[in-house]
C-alpha cells in the first residue's frame, strides 16, 4: 500500500502535524528533527497527495503558461525554466501558444479555463490595456514581456531598450561603421521589435552615427532572417556588422553570410538577442544579449504564488529582469 503520512510519523517517532510541517516546508522545525522527518519519507518512499490537498484548498494545482509561439526557442527554453520553478510548488503547468492573434489572446483571458488552472502567466503580443482592463475573470495573473500599457497586474520583462543597446554599442566599439538591424516589424503589436530598434538607433545616435540599413521581417523565424541578410547583401552597400533583434533570425542571417562566402566575423560582424542554446552550438558560435530565463520564470511563479497566498498581499509588483552581453566566435576575431 502506497505510504501515508501516519505511517512516516510512525516511523520517524514524532507526530503526524510535525510530519506535515516539514512537507510542507514549515520553516520552525528543529534540524535533528527535519532530518529525521526526511530520513523516514525517503525510506518509506512517501510522496504527498497533492490531490487531495488541492481539493481541501479548492484548487487544481495547474497553473497556465500562454506564449506566442513554441517554435520561437526562447519561449521553448522559456518554459522549460517555469516548469521547474512550478515543480517546486508542486504545481502542473498547462501550455497555450497564441500565435499572438488577437482572438486567441482574448481566448485566454476570457476565464474560458478558469475552472481548469489556478493560474496564468501570459506574454499578450495584440492585446491592449483596455482589453485587459476590461477582463471580468479573476484569475490571478502575472504578465510577461512587453506589456501594452500600465494595468493593476503584475509584470516581468526585460529592458529591451537598454539591451538593444548593449548590443550595439558593442559592434561599435570593434570599429565597425556600417550597423545594420534586422528584426524590425510594422505591426502596431511589435512592442519587443519597436523597443530594440530603438535601443540600436539610440547607441548609434551616442557614436554620432545613423543606421547603416534597417531591415523589416514579418516573423521571427530563422528562414525571415536569412531572406533579410540576403537583402542587405543584394543592396550595393553590405554592412559591415548587423544586430538582429533575437537568435533565430541572427542564426538565418548566418547561414546566408556563409553561404555567399562572406566571413563572420572579419568581413560581419553579427549578434543577435536570447542566448538560445542553438547560438552556442553554431559555427561560429553567436554572440548574443542574454535575459536571465530563469530569474524571470521564478520571479514570475513566485509573483503568482503570492497572489494565491489568499492574503491582500503587496501592490502589483513591475520587475526588471536582468541581462548580460555573451561575447562569442561572431564577433570575436
Amino acid at each position: 500500500m502506497r505510504p501515508r503520512l501516519k505511517d512516516v510519523a510512525e516511523h520517524a517517532g514524532v507526530s503526524v502535524k510535525t510530519v506535515s510541517n516539514v512537507v510542507n516546508g514549515y520553516p520552525h522545525v528543529s534540524h535533528d528533527t527535519r532530518t529525521k522527518v526526511e530520513a523516514a519519507i525517503a525510506e518509506l518512499a512517501y510522496r504527498p497527495n497533492l490531490s487531495a490537498r488541492n481539493l481541501r484548498q479548492g484548487r487544481s494545482g495547474v497553473i497556465a503558461l500562454a506564449v506566442p509561439d513554441l517554435s520561437i526557442p526562447y519561449f521553448a527554453e522559456l518554459a522549460t525554466r517555469v516548469i521547474e520553478a512550478a515543480d517546486r510548488h508542486g504545481w502542473t503547468v498547462l501550455i497555450d501558444q497564441t500565435q499572438g492573434e488577437r482572438a486567441k489572446e482574448l481566448l485566454v483571458v476570457s476565464g474560458i479555463r478558469a475552472q481548469l488552472i489556478d493560474g496564468l502567466l501570459f506574454s499578450p503580443l495584440a492585446l491592449t490595456r483596455a482589453d485587459l482592463s476590461a477582463r471580468s475573470d479573476r484569475t490571478p495573473m502575472v504578465l510577461l514581456g512587453e506589456r501594452v500599457g500600465r494595468s493593476r497586474l503584475d509584470h516581468i520583462a526585460v529592458d529591451n531598450i537598454a539591451a538593444a543597446r548593449l548590443a550595439t554599442t558593442h559592434l561599435i566599439e570593434l570599429g565597425r561603421r556600417r550597423v545594420a538591424a534586422i528584426g524590425a516589424q510594422r505591426s502596431a503589436s511589435a512592442m519587443t521589435s519597436k523597443q530594440r530598434l530603438r535601443g540600436f538607433q539610440s547607441a548609434l545616435g551616442d557614436a554620432s552615427l545613423t543606421a547603416h540599413a534597417v531591415a523589416y521581417v514579418r516573423d521571427f523565424h530563422r528562414s525571415d532572417g536569412a531572406a533579410a541578410m540576403a537583402q542587405l547583401l543584394d543592396s550595393g552597400s553590405p554592412p559591415d556588422a548587423v544586430f538582429c533583434f533575437n537568435d533565430t533570425l541572427a542564426l538565418g542571417a548566418l547561414r546566408t553570410l556563409l553561404s555567399r562566402g562572406v566571413r563572420v566575423p572579419q568581413d560581419v560582424a553579427l549578434i543577435g538577442f536570447d542566448d538560445i542554446e542553438d547560438g552556442r552550438f553554431s559555427t561560429p558560435s553567436l554572440s548574443t544579449i542574454a535575459p536571465d530565463k530563469t530569474h524571470i520564470a521564478e520571479s514570475a511563479v513566485d509573483l503568482l504564488a503570492t497572489r494565491l497566498a489568499g492574503t491582500p498581499g503587496p501592490p502589483p509588483q513591475e520587475l526588471c529582469a536582468p541581462h548580460r552581453l555573451l561575447v562569442r566566435e561572431t564577433t570575436s576575431l
